[in-house]
C-alpha cells in the first residue's frame, strides 16, 4: 500500500479512533472510581505494556509483560479480565458505529452504489439487459429468508447488550448535530452512566438459559431491527425499480426477503423443547406481532385527523368508520379516527382470541376479532384507498405505508418456524406406530428396500395408525404430540407460521419417507398425494454430503413421495450442513464436498422437473461456513441460487448483524441482492474449467488425509485437545439451552460442531478453518512443480469459489496466533504427546500460511482487507492479555476444581476473547 493510500484511511479511520479512545477513557475512568488506583494502575501498566510489546516484539517486552500477568491475584486477575472484556466489547460499539458513519458518508457524497446494495444490484441487472417482466417473475417466485437459530456462541448478556445499544444510539447522536458544548457535556454525562452500569452489571449470567429465553431474545431483534427496516427495505426497492425505469405497482412485489427461525422449534439433540413449547413459541411470536400492530395501529389513529369538513372520504371508509366501536361526538367528522378505533379494537379481540392477555390500552368498545391478517390488511388498505383518492398521497406512504408493508411482512405469525428431528428419532417412532397396529411388523430389523416399500404403501394408504388408547414410548408420545401442535398452529396461525421441518442425519430414502408417514397422522400429508409442509433432508457429514444424489434421486423417482413436492409447488428444499461436515472432513474437504453436491443437486434436480431450493447451515466463524454472506451466495455453482435461499444466522453473528438497524438492514439487503444477482446475471452455460475440478479433487483428498490423521488417527489427540482447550469449561457455561455434546463421551464425533470450532478459537489456533490446506498444497506442488502454483493462482482470481475459499481462510489465519495457543498447549500434562501433536499443528499452521500468500501473492494476511487487518492488531494489545490470564487460571483451576472464583475469571475470559474475535463460534 503506497503511503497516499495508508494516509487515506487513517484520515478515514480518525472518527472511529477518536469514539474508541472516548470510550476507553470512560471506562478508564469508571475503573479509577470504583476500585481504585491501584487497579486503575495495574490495568494500565498491562495496557501498555502490551502495546509495546505488539509494536516492538522484543524478548524484553514480552518478560515484562508475562512478569505483570503472572502476579496477578485470582481477584486482580478478574477485575482486569473484566476491563479488557469490557474495552473489547466498547471498540466493537465504535467499529460498527463507523461501518455507519462511513455508509452515511457515501450516501451524502453521491457516491457510485455500492456492492451488496439493491441499487448495485438492480443496475448490473438492467446493464446485461434483464427486462422488467423478468425481474417480475424473480420477485413473485423469489424466496430468501435469514432462520434465525440459538445455537449458542453468544456469550453476552441481554443486559449487557441493551447497555451497549444505548451507548451506541449515543455515539450517533453525539455527531450527527452541531451540539453546544452544554449539549455535548449532557451526552457524555449519559455515556458515563451507561459505562458506569456495564461495569456495575454481572458480566456473566448466573442460571442457564431457558428456551423461553432464547424465544424472549430471538424476539428482540424485531423490535430493535426487523419491524422498522424490513417494510423500509421493500418501500426503498419498489421506489428504486421506478426510478431505474425497472417499473412496479406499490405492492407488486410479495415478500420474498421474509424471517425464519428454530428457536422453540429445533429439538435435534435439546429435549426441552417439547410441544409445550412449541406451542408457547407459536403465541409468543403471534403476540409480538399483534402488540406491534397494535402500537402503530394507534399512532397512526393520533396522525390522522383528517376532517370530512375539508377532504372527501371513500364510502368504503365511511362504512368502516360506522361500524366502529367509537362514538365519541368529539370524532364524528373524523372518520378515519373512528376506522382506526375500531380497527384497533378488532386488534385487541385477535391478541385476546389467541390466547394472550389484553395490552395496557383497551379498546372503545368490543369488536369481533379478525379471522386472519388479510382481514386486518383488508382493512388498512380501505384507509389507503380513501387517502389515495383524495389528494392525500403523502399521507398514506408515511406510517401507513410502512404498518401495511409490515403486516405483507409478518402476517400474525410473526416469521415461520422451522421444526428439526434427528432421523434415528423418527425411526423409532414410525417403528413403534407400526408395531401397535401390526405386532408382526419388526421395522427396525427391515432392510432399506422393505422400509422404502412399507412407507410408500403407507403413504396412500386409507388407515390412520395412530391408535387413540394405545400406550406409547416417551419418546414416541412427544413426537406425536409435537405433530399434533404443528396442525393445531396451522388451523390457528395459518401455514405459514410452520412451513418445514428438517430431518437431521438423512441418510436413507427412508428416512425422508418416515417423516412424511408421521406427518400423514395428523392430516398434514393426505393419501391423495397433499402436502401442507415441506420435508427437508439436512445432509451433514462428508459421507452424506457423497450419498446425497442417490438418495434425492430414489427419493423423487418414487411417484408417492413426488405428488408431495409437486403439492409444494414443484420446490424440494434441500439443507446442508456446513458445521458437521468440517469436523468430520475439515475445511477444504467440507467447501469442496458441499460444492460438488450443489452442483450435482442442479443437475439431477433439472433432470427430474423439479425445482431446488437450498437451505445453507452455516455458522458464524469460518470452521462452520461462515465469512461474509454475500461473497458467499456469489460462490455458490451457477444454477443453486434459483431465485431461492435460505440461511442459518447463529450464535454471536445475530447480535453483531442485527442489533443496529442500520447494519441489520445492509445484511438483509445484501443476502437479497446477492440472490438476485447470483440468479439473474452469468451465462447459463458458463462451465468451471476440467483442470480447476481435477485440481481441488487432489487438494480435498490431501487436506481430508492431513485432518483426519490428526484429528481421528493421532492417537492421543482427543486428550490433547480437551486438555489444551477451555472445552470443559465452555460446557458450563450458560449460553444455551442444549448439551455440548450429544452423547457423554470425549470422542469428537460425539462432539457438537459449535464447541468444537468455539474452543480452538478461545486458544487462537481456529485450527478447523484451515488445518490440511498447507499439507494439500505441498503434495500438488511436489506432483506438479513446473505449472501447479500457476494453476492455483489462476484458481484464485478467476473462480469466486476457490477465491471466497481462500480470503475466508486469510481472515481466519489473521486472527490466529501461534505463540498463544503454544502457551494452551502447555496444558497437556503429557510432555511427549504435547510437543508431537502441537509440533504437528505448528508446521501446518505455517505452512498454510505460506501457501495462502503464495497463490494470492501476497506479501502479508489481510493485505486485500487493511481496515479488518487494523482493527485485528489494534485488539492484540487487549486480547492477549485475556488469553494469557486464561491459561493461568486454567492451570489454577484444574488443580483446584472447587474454587468457583477460578471458574468465573475463565469464563469472563471466554467472553472477552470470544468479543475480541466476533465471529469465533
Amino acid at each position: 500500500m503506497t503511503k497516499e493510500a495508508e494516509k487515506q484511511l487513517a484520515e478515514k479511520d480518525a472518527p472511529l479512533r477518536e469514539d474508541i479512545r472516548l470510550l476507553g477513557r470512560l471506562l478508564g475512568n469508571t475503573i479509577l472510581e470504583q476500585e481504585g488506583e491501584d487497579i486503575f494502575g495495574l490495568v494500565e501498566a498491562i495496557r501498555r505494556s502490551s502495546i509495546q510489546f505488539q509494536r516492538d516484539n522484543t524478548v524484553a517486552d514480552r518478560e515484562e509483560l508475562q512478569g505483570i500477568l503472572n502476579k496477578l491475584s485470582t481477584e486482580q486477575a478478574v477485575l482486569v479480565l473484566r476491563a479488557y472484556s469490557y474495552f473489547l466489547q466498547l471498540a466493537n460499539i465504535a467499529e460498527d458505529q463507523h461501518h455507519v458513519r462511513r455508509n452515511r458518508f457515501h450516501d451524502i457524497a453521491g457516491s457510485l452504489p455500492r456492492s451488496g446494495t439493491m441499487v448495485n444490484a438492480l443496475a448490473k441487472v438492467k446493464n446485461e439487459g434483464i427486462t422488467a417482466e423478468q425481474l417480475d417473475d424473480f420477485f413473485n417466485t423469489a424466496l430468501v429468508v435469514p432462520v434465525l437459530t440459538a445455537h449458542p456462541s453468544e456469550v453476552r448478556r441481554k443486559s449487557t447488550m441493551r447497555r451497549e445499544m444505548a451507548i451506541a444510539e449515543l455515539l450517533e447522536n453525539r455527531e450527527r448535530v452541531d451540539w453546544t458544548k452544554k449539549e455535548i457535556d449532557a451526552i457524555d454525562t449519559a455515556l458515563r452512566r451507561e459505562v458506569l452500569t456495564i461495569w456495575q452489571t454481572d458480566i456473566l449470567r448466573r442460571t442457564k438459559l431457558q428456551i423461553s429465553d432464547e424465544i424472549k431474545n430471538g424476539l428482540s431483534y424485531y423490535d430493535q431491527t426487523f419491524f422498522a427496516e424490513l417494510p423500509r427495505f421493500y418501500n426503498d426497492l419498489e421506489d428504486e425499480l421506478v426510478r431505474q425505469d425497472l417499473g412496479s405497482e406499490p405492492f407488486a412485489i410479495p415478500p420474498f426477503l421474509r424471517m425464519g427461525s428454530w428457536v422453540g422449534g429445533d429439538r435435534d439433540g435439546n429435549p426441552f423443547v417439547t410441544a409445550d413449547v412449541l406451542r408457547q413459541t407459536l403465541q409468543r411470536q403471534n403476540a409480538h406481532a399483534l402488540n406491534f400492530y397494535l402500537e402503530e395501529t394507534h399512532l397512526l389513529g393520533s396522525e390522522l385527523s383528517i376532517s370530512t369538513n375539508i377532504v372527501e372520504m371513500s364510502s368504503e371508509l365511511l362504512a368502516l368508520a360506522d361500524r366502529s366501536p367509537d362514538h365519541s361526538p368529539h370524532r364524528q367528522g373524523e372518520p378515519y379516527r373512528r376506522a382506526i378505533s375500531g380497527i384497533y379494537a378488532r386488534l385487541v379481540a385477535t391478541l385476546i382470541a389467541f390466547g394472550s392477555p389484553p395490552p395496557a390500552r383497551p379498546p372503545l368498545g368490543p369488536a369481533p376479532a379478525y379471522l386472519d391478517a388479510d382481514e386486518y390488511l383488508a382493512d388498512l388498505d380501505t384507509i389507503h384507498a380513501s387517502l389515495m383518492e383524495n389528494g392525500s398521497q403523502m399521507i398514506a406512504e408515511g406510517r401507513l405505508k410502512q404498518l401495511r408493508r409490515a403486516v405483507h411482512c409478518f402476517g400474525f405469525h410473526l416469521a415461520t418456524l422451522d421444526l428439526r428431528q434427528n432421523s434415528d428419532v423418527h425411526a423409532r417412532t414410525i417403528g413403534e406406530l407400526l408395531s401397535a397396529v401390526d405386532q408382526d411388523i419388526n421395522y427396525e430389523e427391515m432392510a432399506e428396500t422393505e422400509r422404502v416399500s412399507l412407507l410408500t404403501a403407507e403413504l396412500g394408504a386409507g388407515r390412520p395408525l395412530l391408535r387413540p388408547f394405545w400406550t406409547y414410548s416417551e419418546e414416541t408420545s412427544s413426537e406425536i404430540e409435537i405433530l399434533k401442535t404443528v396442525a393445531d398452529g396451522h388451523r390457528q396461525y395459518g401455514e405459514s407460521s410452520i412451513t418445514t421441518s428438517i430431518i437431521s442425519n438423512t441418510q436413507s430414502v427412508s428416512d425422508m419417507l418416515e417423516l412424511a408417514v408421521l406427518f400423514k397422522q395428523v392430516g398434514l400429508v393426505s393419501p391423495e398425494g397433499t402436502s401442507k409442509i415441506n420435508i427437508v433432508p439436512l445432509f451433514e457429514t462428508i459421507p452424506d454430503l457423497r450419498n446425497c444424489i442417490e438418495i434425492m434421486d430414489e427419493l423423487l423417482s418414487i411417484p408417492e413421495y413426488r405428488r408431495l413436492v409437486d403439492a409444494r409447488g414443484g420446490v424440494q428444499e434441500v439443507m446442508l450442513g456446513y458445521s458437521d461436515s468440517n469436523k468430520d472432513g475439515g475445511f477444504v474437504t467440507s467447501g469442496w464436498e458441499l460444492y460438488k453436491a450443489e452442483t450435482a443437486l442442479i443437475d439431477l434436480f433439472k433432470r427430474h422437473g423439479v425445482g431446488l431450493r437450498l437451505f445453507h447451515g452455516r455458522g458464524g466463524t469460518v470452521g462452520r461456513g461462515g465469512g461474509p454472506s454475500y461473497d458467499a451466495i456469489l460462490a455458490q455453482p451457477k444454477g443453486a441460487v434459483q431465485g431461492q435461499i435460505r440461511i442459518t444466522e447463529q450464535g454471536e453473528t445475530i447480535s453483531f448483524k442485527y442489533s443496529k438497524p442500520e447494519l441489520g438492514r445492509r445484511n438483509l439487503e445484501s443476502l437479497a441482492a446477492a440472490t438476485l444477482e447470483a440468479s439473474l446475471l452469468g451465462e447459463e452455460g458458463e462451465a468451471i474449467p476440467s483442470h480447476y475440478i481435477e485440481t481441488m479433487e487432489i487438494l480435498s483428498e490431501e487436506a481430508f488425509k492431513a485432518y483426519r490423521s490428526l484429528v481421528y488417527e493421532t492417537e492421543g489427540f482427543e486428550e490433547y485437545f480437551w486438555a489444551s482447550t477451555v472445552i470443559n469449561e465452555i460446557s458450563t457455561l450458560n449460553i444455551g439451552s442444549r448439551p455440548a455434546s450429544r452423547k457423554k463421551t470425549h470422542q469428537v464425533q460425539d462432539l457438537r460442531a459449535i464447541p468444537w470450532v468455539f474452543s480452538w478459537a478461545q486458544c487462537r489456533l481456529m485450527l478447523p478453518g484451515w488445518y490440511g490446506f498447507g499439507a494439500a498444497v505441498k503434495v500438488w506442488l511436489e506432483r506438479n512443480p513446473e505449472n501447479g502454483l500457476s494453476i492455483l493462482k489462476d484458481m484464485y482470481a478467476n473462480w469466486p469459489f476457490f477465491h471466497t475459499q481462500l480470503s475466508n481462510m486469510d481472515m481466519v489465519l489473521a486472527k490466529s496466533n501461534i505463540a498463544i495457543a503454544s502457551r494452551y498447549s502447555e496444558l497437556v500434562p503429557d510432555v511427549e504427546l504435547r510437543q508431537a501433536i502441537f509440533g504437528r499443528i505448528r508446521a501446518e499452521w505455517q505452512s498454510s500460511i505460506d501457501a495462502l500468500l503464495s497463490i494470492a501473492d501476497h506479501d502479508q494476511l489481510l493485505q486485500e482487507n487493511p481496515l479488518l487487518d487494523r482493527s485485528i492488531h489494534n485488539r492484540y494489545a487487549y486480547l492477549d492479555p485475556l488469553n494469557h490470564i486464561q491459561v493461568e487460571l486454567l492451570k489454577k483451576s484444574r488443580k483446584n476444581a472447587d474454587n468457583p472464583r477460578l471458574l468465573r475469571g475463565i469464563h469472563i475470559a471466554i467472553n472477552g476473547i470470544a468479543a475480541g474475535l466476533r465471529n469465533s463460534g
